[in-house]
């Protein structure tokens, strides 16, 4: 049964991720980060769909658990263009924007083959495409993850000024660890327990609400240096 947290957490959700859109649309950077506003606009649809099946068949339900499966990896996908997205601008003075969108469709490309070989030994089509989607969502965020300490890097590397790319990039590290850790420590401390329950959805908020302040209060013309923050970078290697 939906309890008053759950249903709350899963409505500000939605709420949240639908800001970013309004903020960035507010802010006039909306086409700009078209990619990652997109992901946005489709995270709240997503939720709002995820109650919709729960609500009529139930969180134990095959319907509700395929919806939301699916709905994971199509999520993940978005999430990775987003990032994706952030890399262009990044790299923007360079002028490799098209060597960056056919690597990242090489890399989705074979993402999806490795998972594909890893599940391919199952007889059963449904059960082979059910795994396939969840393993490719877990496979993808890995690579996520990866790819935005890699960003990081380069954005320090590079002495990237612009503050809004700068916090865009830092709050989805922020969020990647946040999810990494807490996978970590549950497997350390595995059992049920309510806490684990409420945990990711409330880390899953952090991306939405910082990405909503940054479109918010961020002028797209702001800059940052990023110096000093690189030659600590540097003294701590």
């Amino acid at each position: 049964m939906l309890g008053p947290v759950d249903a709350a957490l899963w409505f500000l959700s939605a709420f949240l991720q639908a800001t970013v859109v309004v903020c960035a649309y507010k802010g006039r950077v909306l086409g700009r980060y078209l990619p990652l506003n997109l992901y946005m606009l489709a995270a709240s649809l997503v939720t709002v769909g995820r109650f919709v099946v729960f609500y009529k068949y139930g969180f134990l339900s095959l319907e509700y658990r395929y919806f939301y499966f699916f709905s994971d990896t199509f999520l993940t996908i978005c999430l990775y263009f987003a990032l994706m997205g952030l890399y262009s601008h990044v790299f923007q003075e360079m002028g490799v924007s098209r060597h960056l969108r056919f690597g990242a469709l090489l890399l989705l490309a074979l993402t999806a083959a490795f998972t594909y070989q890893l599940v391919a030994t199952s007889s059963v089509k449904m059960v082979t495409t059910f795994k396939f989607v969840v393993d490719l969502s877990q496979n993808l965020y890995f690579v996520g993850l990866v790819l935005t300490y890699l960003l990081w890097g380069a954005v320090m590397n590079l002495r990237e000024t612009r503050t809004q790319v700068v916090q865009l990039v830092s709050a989805l590290g922020v969020y990647f660890s946040a999810f990494a850790a807490n996978y970590a420590v549950h497997n350390i401390w595995s059992g049920h327990n309510a806490i684990w329950t409420y945990v990711p959805q409330v880390l899953g908020l952090w991306l939405p609400i910082a990405w909503a302040y940054t479109f918010a209060k961020v002028p797209e013309e702001a800059r940052i240096a990023t110096a000093h923050v690189a030659a600590m970078h540097d003294q701590h290697r």
